[in-house]
């Protein structure tokens, strides 16, 4: 097993998650790639990425240095039996200090290194690390190489109170409430977060809320998991995950997971009143 390493201090505005990964699935398949309120950087070691919107087989894109930003719709990620390499979610505020642009301008889509027109050390970064032998020494890279990144400072940061508003979204505070607390009529607020990550508010807020309920299915009951996320009931739990994951939350556990029990809900009390 690798160690997942910490993210060093000076990065952790930008990178809220550092995975290396060496993964043997025993056959070739597929597994899901979930909306998130993160940009998804993944750097392969053997072979290119190939990832696709899920049910569009003709978006299969494959890169070396696969770039995702926010989307409401799941991805499905292609395999021929193992991967290895390294993954790392970016903040939006990441996005404009280490890609030197807006994570709006990445909203939806599937792409590349090169593509995406990120900054020369990031884009050198693929070959850089195939050229290094240890785990040790491809964290050592990646770390060095993103600090450089911060140094140079990219865009500027985003305003603060649409800061401010993005973090009372992915709290669950609703859209209006959001609105007056940052002095804005939610038409100016839905402008500047669009701006921003390329969501509606209501679209970022259901993406941080089904991220949330990722973080602690297969611990809790999905009742309490629905509860404790802010859904209204296991039912729109359910709806939800089927909207933006493309699957009830029992099902994703099944496929990820098959270790993990979900304390005795079966498939069909979770899909509760799903379309």
């Amino acid at each position: 097993m690798i160690p997942v390493p910490p993210v060093p201090a000076s990065l952790r505005k930008y990178v809220v998650a550092w995975i290396p990964y060496d993964v043997d699935f025993g056959a070739p398949g597929t597994h899901r790639g979930l909306p998130s309120t993160t940009l998804t950087l993944v750097l392969p070691l053997d072979d290119p990425l190939r990832v696709s919107w899920a049910g569009r087989p003709a978006t299969l894109h494959a890169a070396w240095g696969s770039l995702s930003g926010l989307h409401t719709e799941p991805a499905t990620i292609h395999h021929d039996g193992s991967q290895r390499g390294v993954q790392l979610a970016l903040t939006l505020e990441g996005a404009r200090v280490l890609l030197g642009r807006p994570a709006a301008d990445l909203s939806g889509a599937l792409t590349d290194l090169d593509q995406a027109a990120v900054p020369p050390t990031l884009r050198e970064l693929p070959e850089r690390l195939h050229g290094v032998p240890t785990w040790a020494g491809r964290v050592a890279l990646v770390d060095r190489t993103l600090a450089r990144l911060a140094a140079r400072g990219g865009d500027p940061e985003p305003r603060a109170e649409v800061a401010h508003a993005l973090a009372l979204l992915t709290a669950g505070t609703r859209v209006a409430d959001v609105a007056d607390a940052v002095g804005y009529s939610r038409r100016r607020l839905g402008t500047l977060v669009r701006v921003e990550c390329g969501l509606a508010p209501k679209a970022f807020q259901r993406v941080a809320r089904l991220e949330a309920a990722r973080r602690v299915l297969g611990r809790r009951p999905l009742a309490e998991v629905a509860a404790a996320c802010g859904y209204a009931d296991q039912a729109h739990l359910a709806r939800e995950w089927s909207a933006l994951a493309g699957c009830t939350p029992t099902t994703w556990l099944r496929e990820e997971f098959p270790f993990v029990q979900d304390h005795g809900n079966d498939e069909g009390q979770a899909q509760g009143h799903e379309h």
